[in-house]
């Protein structure tokens, strides 16, 4: 693999960046990828899910910021920093979740009874500084997008991958899968 190669210039990210601790969680960034991404794996989700479930986060590895600053009261809008920078390999099945999973939470807290009393402290707080629950015009455009259903699961996946005790297979697990869905240039 060249340096060039976009799986391998992620699986740097993830043992540079992704080692950093997940603003007020109990794992790494990392461990919070590779366990989303095993959640959606054992799900049966299409690979392209799989990947954005691994990727979700990719945005906070690429801006390199890090505990305390992530928690600074400001949206660095990891979501489309990610989805932007994956965008240079990978589709809209990829990329559209990735960017979608931040307004995933915002739906369904503001449509599904009793889902945010499921949230992490920190998750909590990242919801006031993302813009809290949607209003209703807002929650019916998100609804309608495409990509609406693959964000919620990904989402929930997200929720769950914060565990300090999970079990996850290592990044090079899913380097094949990820190979498989980088688009020739």
């Amino acid at each position: 693999m060249t340096p060039a190669d976009p799986v391998q210039l992620i699986a740097d990210l993830f043992a540079s960046e992704g080692a950093n601790d997940y603003f007020g969680e109990a794992v790494t960034q990392a461990e919070h990828l590779l366990q989303a991404a095993t959640l959606a794996e054992r799900a049966g989700a299409e690979p392209s899910l799989v990947a954005a479930a691994l990727l979700h986060d990719v945005g906070h590895l690429a801006l390199a910021v890090a505990g305390p600053e992530q928690m600074s009261g400001a949206d660095k809008r990891h979501n489309d920093v990610g989805a932007r920078w994956l965008a240079q390999w990978f589709g809209e099945e990829v990329t559209e979740p990735v960017r979608l999973h931040v307004a995933a939470k915002r739906y369904l807290c503001a449509t599904e009874p009793g889902y945010a009393s499921i949230l992490s402290p920190a998750s909590v707080y990242s919801l006031s500084v993302q813009g809290g629950p949607m209003g209703q015009a807002e929650a019916g455009d998100f609804a309608a997008n495409p990509y609406a259903q693959a964000a919620c699961q990904l989402r929930r996946w997200d929720d769950e991958a914060k565990d300090p005790a999970a079990p996850t297979p290592p990044f090079d697990h899913f380097r094949g899968l990820l190979a498989g869905l980088v688009r020739e240039r």
